[in-house]
């Protein structure tokens, strides 16, 4: 976790964005949604669906720019898409690098391979892993370059429990001796509740931030109890955005 009043690495004001197609009424997609991640920190956005959360993501990494607002930071960025997003005809190795600026492709990435569990596949392709598996060559692909920053939209989706499990905590050992900051996307409050320092609750849309929830107790020292207890107390608050 970051110390208090550390300088934030990732800072995002999002006033307004609206989508106007052609033929259709004007969609209003966020307002005055914003937000600070400081050095170290694990923060969950958390809202229902179709809330503006991907598109808030979009203006984060640069891939949406019509909006109203500021985003600082974004550029140290390293993305986790739902889905790996990797390149079937290319080894996981090839993947990996096709990731880093072309000066620093032939950097040595002995120990983030090794970190994550990926020394043997280096020469396979994606064919050949499972889902996890390719979710960890992904998240490789995410860290190669040491982002100050790892974005992370959804990432244990569709992964039975104990495949989420070990992801989770391949991120969170990563994070963790790197001092990177995260910014997770998750409708899995529980999961949310296991490893951020804070949440962040959206409104449907149009996105708005309606409570930064910060959770105090070490990771470590959080049981299930605990988790039930947040969550329980969470949901009573805020029922529109965390069922119970």
């Amino acid at each position: 976790m970051s110390a208090a009043g550390a300088e934030p690495v990732l800072q995002v004001a999002i006033d307004s964005k609206w989508y106007r197609p052609p033929r259709a009424e004007p969609v209003e997609a966020v307002r005055n949604l914003a937000f600070d991640i400081a050095a170290g920190e694990i923060v969950c956005l958390i809202g229902p669906s179709g809330a503006g959360k991907t598109t808030t993501l979009r203006i984060l990494l640069g891939l949406d720019i019509a909006f109203e607002g500021r985003v600082a930071g974004a550029e140290q960025a390293g993305i986790v898409f739902q889905e790996p997003r990797l390149l079937p005809w290319r080894s996981v190795e090839h993947n990996v690098r096709l990731g880093l600026p072309r000066a620093r492709r032939g950097r040595d990435l002995n120990a983030l391979f090794a970190r994550l569990g990926l020394t043997p596949w280096r020469q396979s392709y994606p064919k050949a892993l499972s889902l996890g598996m390719q979710r960890r060559v992904a998240l490789a692909r995410a860290l190669a370059d040491g982002p100050r920053v790892l974005v992370l939209d959804e990432p244990f989706v569709s992964l039975d429990d104990a495949a989420a499990a070990e992801l989770r905590g391949l991120v969170v050992d990563t994070v963790d001796r790197a001092g990177m900051s995260v910014l997770m996307v998750t409708h899995n409050v529980a999961e949310a509740i296991g490893i951020a320092d804070r949440l962040l609750l959206v409104s449907r849309r149009p996105a708005s931030l309606i409570a930064d929830v910060p959770l105090d107790r070490p990771r470590h020292a959080r049981d299930r109890a605990w988790a039930e207890a947040t969550r329980a107390t969470l949901a009573a608050r805020h029922p529109e955005i965390i069922a119970l």
